[in-house]
């Protein structure tokens, strides 16, 4: 099934993004000047693939919110606003509602509650299914009553468990046409070895950040300095677009966190 996307929202990392919350403190704090070319390329990119790029403007008061993924998941047939689990991005899903509500109906919006917990960053769409990843991220609760909003719209959800990554899709990501990228501890995930991925990619361990990469309509972007990644997508047919992530990888961000898609 391609993609078939026609919008997509940015916000621009404010300059607190020096501040955000990291795995990798060894890779060292982004610098702020280079993060915002790569920000206007990873648009550029974007615009490349086809979409209009709706671009909102820094939050100085939170580090993280240029990852904007992580604020709701867009469905085609609506959208769920997020409860990010750490307390200094909490409000970043409730600060996108307005931008939002320009693009989406009341009846399109359903809102998680309390004590869910849930990141766009864990949503991976497969067709009309949602795999889910259980994280530090994500709850219990938060995959529940997702799931429930899925089911009034006619999709099925699952969990899959993320253990040694922050989100599911760090891990890996889905470019349409039954083809998967897969890293890490998803390599064996029993999930993912279903007919409906045709071609399962085993990203080896030292690309392993460009296993993050998003379908638009014609094209994949993806983290430059990857080659093998590169090649096999390109193997697949697909027309791949680079940009360099290097300053939002040194706080847990990849391609897909940092827009929304529809």
């Amino acid at each position: 099934m391609a993609s078939n996307f026609s919008h997509a929202i940015v916000r621009r990392p404010c300059r607190r993004l020096i501040e955000g919350i990291t795995t990798n403190p060894q890779l060292g704090k982004p610098d702020y000047e280079l993060a915002l070319e790569q920000h206007d390329d990873y648009v550029a990119a974007l615009e490349g693939a086809g979409v209009e790029v709706t671009v909102l403007p820094a939050l100085e008061g939170y580090p993280d919110s240029v990852f904007v993924e992580d604020t709701c998941v867009i469905t085609p047939k609506g959208v769920v606003v997020d409860i990010p689990a750490t307390d200094s991005r909490r409000a970043e899903a409730e600060l996108m509602l307005p931008t939002l509500r320009e693009f989406f109906s009341p009846d399109q919006i359903k809102r998680l509650s309390a004590p869910a917990t849930l990141e766009g960053g864990d949503v991976m769409m497969v067709d009309d299914h949602y795999y889910v990843g259980r994280s530090s991220r994500t709850n219990d609760e938060g995959f529940r009553q997702f799931a429930g909003f899925l089911a009034e719209w006619g999709y099925t959800a699952e969990q899959v468990p993320v253990e040694h990554i922050l989100h599911l899709k760090t891990g890996g990501t889905y470019v349409e046409d039954g083809n998967l990228l897969v890293s890490g501890e998803f390599k064996a995930a029993p999930a993912y070895r279903r007919g409906q991925f045709r071609n399962v990619f085993e990203v080896p361990d030292e690309e392993a950040y460009g296993a993050d990469c998003v379908r638009i309509n014609d094209k994949v972007i993806m983290a430059a300095g990857y080659p093998r990644v590169q090649a096999q997508l390109e193997e697949w047919g697909y027309d791949v677009a680079t940009v360099d992530m290097s300053e939002y990888r040194k706080i847990d961000g990849s391609i897909t966190c940092l827009s929304l898609r529809w």
